[in-house]
């Protein structure tokens, strides 16, 4: 009689697939609960302890440990010295291994979960029958997921095995598996030991979606999810209407939200190409709305929108003007999603912003042969502790205007400079070579608008002082940069020249 041993944290659709299994001939070797599950059912089962004459010690954590049962797993029925040593043991093949693990992830993913539940939710038995298993694929059917019961069952019916193939994919399923399950254990046992940069890194990420393309019609992608991921993030948005995201439109959604993130008051967030083209901040979001598309009304046309508040009918009525690609807010008002939701590709998404101050990870970019990995930018900085180098020192409100083009500059693809004053940016140059170039960008986009309370911000600082010169002939009264320059009294000399005030924070937010 074959022998299929079934041992299951995740119970559904379990009393089916056993029956099944049963009508195939299959004798069944259980444990625990799921043998309490399948005996409740009426399924006949053979104890653990009977296959291995051994008590199950030390509250559960040995118990299917034993040659019986990894004998019965790894022994190779083509290899005639293998049958013999299993006949002369009185070890009996198994056949087929159902097992998932102990709820490791589910366990570390509660609130104040502490360290001593944790370690016991730990399955070190479960692995590794499922490895001897996965090893020994040419012989024995090897179970993980309950979403391949099916499949199992129908090879069963069909031709009263499973096939070669079969076996070979649930064994690389079940190696994918304990990988990732070693992986979550790994990292937390390296947090909790306060291991900052580990020898290995391991890291895992479950298939979230298959993208119709990637960042270009040609190329293939995928969507993997972080294991545990921030409540505040991409993955956790969730989407209520419009066609499936993109590859390009998840990259900049995720810079849109980084933006969203650092501001408290009513603020809307225009992205285009992984940049800010628009920063609005009001008393009402509609408010910010409007400032926001006035920042730069051309760039924002196919954008990514971020509203930090619930969007309204007259905020909705506004944007559905425009074509745009996603907006993201903590809610809709029904009338406000109603006419947004008449567009049939405007993707619309709704994200927990109350989780925004949520630790961040760290981020992870991958280059040729390996991975660069990071703290995320995600300094809180008080204007108080900025340096003021020149004569005249900025005013209050100066100071709070100098802070918002600093936190907009900061998500700015470097070389970056952003002009604001109190209510939204103005002009923004991002991503060139140079930052006399960045400046004539952000000058020209924002030239009409600059007035006494426009302010420039410099994400790094002024190799030579064009730079202050350029935006003081145009207006601008005060500058933030980091300062650090071999001529910073070259930039603070032209500033003093022009009556401008200048701080410098001593921190630089390039973001390549």
């Amino acid at each position: 009689m074959k022998r299929a041993l079934v041992s299951v944290s995740d119970k559904k659709n379990l009393v089916p697939f056993v029956s099944k299994l049963v009508e195939h001939g299959f004798e069944i070797i259980s444990t625990g609960g799921t043998k309490h599950a399948l005996e409740e059912a009426g399924i006949s089962t053979i104890s653990v302890e009977t296959v291995t004459g051994f008590p199950e010690i030390l509250d559960g954590r040995v118990k299917t440990l034993n040659p019986f049962i990894h004998g019965g797993l790894l022994g190779r029925r083509d290899l005639p010295e293998h049958v013999e040593t299993m006949k002369k043991l009185h070890i009996k093949p198994i056949d087929l291994v159902c097992v998932n693990l102990y709820p490791f992830k589910e366990t570390i993913e509660k609130k104040d979960v502490d360290f001593e539940t944790a370690i016991e939710n730990i399955d070190i038995g479960g692995p590794s029958m499922l490895r001897s298993a996965a090893k020994n694929f040419h012989d024995v059917t090897v179970v993980v997921d309950a979403d391949d019961y099916a499949l199992v069952i129908k090879e069963l019916d069909e031709r009263g095995e499973t096939s070669l193939k079969t076996r070979s994919k649930l064994s690389a399923k079940v190696f994918r598996h304990t990988a990732a399950y070693d992986a979550l254990i790994a990292n937390y046992l390296s947090e909790q030991a306060e291991i900052e940069a580990p020898e290995k890194l391991t890291l895992t990420y479950e298939l979230e979606d298959t993208m119709r393309y990637g960042e270009n019609s040609h190329q293939k992608a995928w969507f993997y999810r972080d294991a545990l991921p921030k409540e505040y993030s991409i993955t956790n948005a969730k989407q209520l209407h419009g066609k499936q995201l993109s590859y390009n439109n998840i990259k900049d959604a995720d810079a849109a939200i980084r933006i969203a993130r650092e501001f408290a008051e009513p603020t809307v967030v225009a992205l285009k190409h992984m940049n800010p083209c628009g920063i609005g901040r009001a008393e009402q979001i509609e408010q910010a709305w409007d400032r926001a598309y006035e920042a730069d009304s051309i760039s924002i046309f196919g954008g990514v929108i971020v509203l930090n508040r619930k969007v309204d009918l007259k905020t909705a009525e506004k944007m559905h003007k425009l074509f745009l690609e996603i907006i993201i807010a903590p809610g809709f008002d029904d009338d406000a999603y109603t006419i947004l939701a008449k567009k049939k590709n405007l993707r619309l998404l709704t994200l927990d912003f109350a989780k925004k101050d949520e630790p961040a990870k760290k981020e992870v970019v991958s280059v040729m042969g390996g991975l660069l990995v990071q703290e995320q930018d995600v300094l809180q900085e008080d204007p108080n502790n900025w340096d003021v180098v020149t004569e005249n020192a900025p005013t209050r409100s100066q100071l709070q205007t100098l802070l918002f083009a600093w936190k907009a500059v900061k998500h700015t693809k470097s070389n970056a400079i952003v002009i604001a004053n109190q209510e939204r940016t103005l002009g923004i140059g991002a991503g060139q070579p140079n930052r006399i170039d960045s400046t004539k960008i952000a000058v020209k986009h924002a030239l009409d608008a600059i007035n006494d309370d426009a302010v420039l911000a410099s994400d790094a600082f002024f190799p030579m002082d064009d730079c202050v010169q350029y935006a003081a002939e145009h207006g601008i009264k005060a500058i933030v940069q980091p300062g650090g320059s071999i001529r910073d009294k070259d930039s603070i000399a032209m500033a003093d020249k022009y009556g401008i005030a200048m701080v410098t924070t001593g921190v630089r937010h390039f973001r390549h």
